[in-house]
């Protein structure tokens, strides 16, 4: 009996080898085949790919500056101040040593004084922070000051005159602001600007070598 089942044991398990390798696929008797065309057509080609050397990826290009980084036969307005007079007959034979005839001048100029609708000064920060959301409930607009001495403080408007800024100091107390009052930020300055009317970029690089004697103001467009 127990040679029987081992007999049939092997029949079977040789019958199982015979079908799996397609053997009796001649008798109708085969496995299914595991054929997935779609997959292939989504595998990745090998011959498409393609390395990258990540130090040739452009750079954004950079903005260009006022001066070096004009762009070759363009010609721009600048001019830089405002310098006091002082400042200026020390700066006029550097110019003169160093730039073509011509293309610069100084000219005279004033810079009218600033008047402010002032509040202030707070004895703390918290003071003031307390005024700011004051006036936010109120729906008045206010600005930084550009004059440090009168900080902590706040102003409500800039003007070119005191009649304008006591103008609208009566209306802004017509909205419950009582304890602003109208202060003088910036005296008149007279003084030179200096102006170059069309900077080339042969012109910028010989301006390179002049900023040093700017007194740390900056050349920007004309205005």
């Amino acid at each position: 009996m127990l040679r029987l089942l081992v007999l049939a044991l092997l029949l079977a398990n040789a019958a199982f080898f015979a079908w799996t390798q397609g053997l009796l696929a001649d008798y109708g008797f085969a496995p299914l085949a595991q054929s997935e065309p779609q997959r292939l057509a989504q595998q990745i080609r090998p011959e498409a790919m393609q390395l990258i050397n990540t130090g040739e990826a452009p750079h954004p290009a950079s903005e260009p500056l006022a001066v070096t980084g004009m762009t070759a036969g363009a010609a721009q307005c600048l001019q830089a101040g405002l310098f006091s007079d002082e400042q200026a007959n020390a700066l006029r034979p550097r110019l003169q040593a160093v730039l073509p005839a011509g293309s610069w001048s100084l000219e005279n100029s004033v810079e009218p004084g600033r008047w402010i609708i002032y509040m202030g000064k707070y004895a703390s920060d918290d003071a003031l922070a307390k005024k700011r959301d004051e006036l936010r409930l109120r729906g008045i607009s206010f600005e930084s000051l550009l004059n440090p001495a009168l900080n902590p403080g706040l102003s409500l408007g800039h003007f070119s005159s005191q009649a304008d800024a006591s103008s609208e100091l009566n209306k802004i107390a017509q909205r419950g602001v009582r304890t602003a009052r109208v202060l003088q930020e910036r005296p008149e300055v007279r003084g030179q600007w200096l102006r170059l009317a069309a900077v080339n970029p042969a012109l910028a690089a010989q301006l390179d070598t002049l900023k040093a004697q700017f007194s740390g103001k900056p050349l920007q467009a004309c205005r």
